[in-house]
């Protein structure tokens, strides 16, 4: 915990995942809620298969899933979504007439049920 995915849609070639992860997990690993950097996980998962609404536009998508133990603040939330939102918006590749929607979400994990070891 915390756990970052990052999906994007196929038609964002170029994508630069490698400096978009470094620069993700510096301005989360900032943030006083992720007190140790080693906890933080990050990935991209891109979408080969996707479908954006109805119409022919050119259409693409980039959204993050921040998942956090329970127990965070609705400010702490926003801020780190807007810490993402920040990042991504920055580094997503903008294709000539293709629209790019941007969405992030910080999602409650159980503290229950939620495992964890370092082996």
């Amino acid at each position: 915990m915390p756990h970052l995915t990052i999906e994007y849609s196929a038609n964002l070639p170029h994508y630069p995942e490698a400096e978009t992860l470094a620069a993700l997990n510096a301005t989360l690993c900032a943030h006083p809620e992720v007190q140790d950097e080693a906890d933080l996980k990050s990935r991209f998962i891109v979408a080969d298969s996707f479908e954006i609404g109805t119409a022919p536009a050119q259409r693409a998508f980039v959204h993050a899933q921040l998942r956090l133990l329970a127990g965070r603040s609705p400010e702490a939330k926003k801020e780190l979504s807007a810490r993402i939102a920040d990042v991504l918006r920055e580094r997503t590749p903008r294709p000539q007439g293709v629209m790019v929607q941007l969405s992030v979400e910080v999602v409650d994990m159980d503290r229950g049920s939620y495992a964890k070891e370092r082996l």
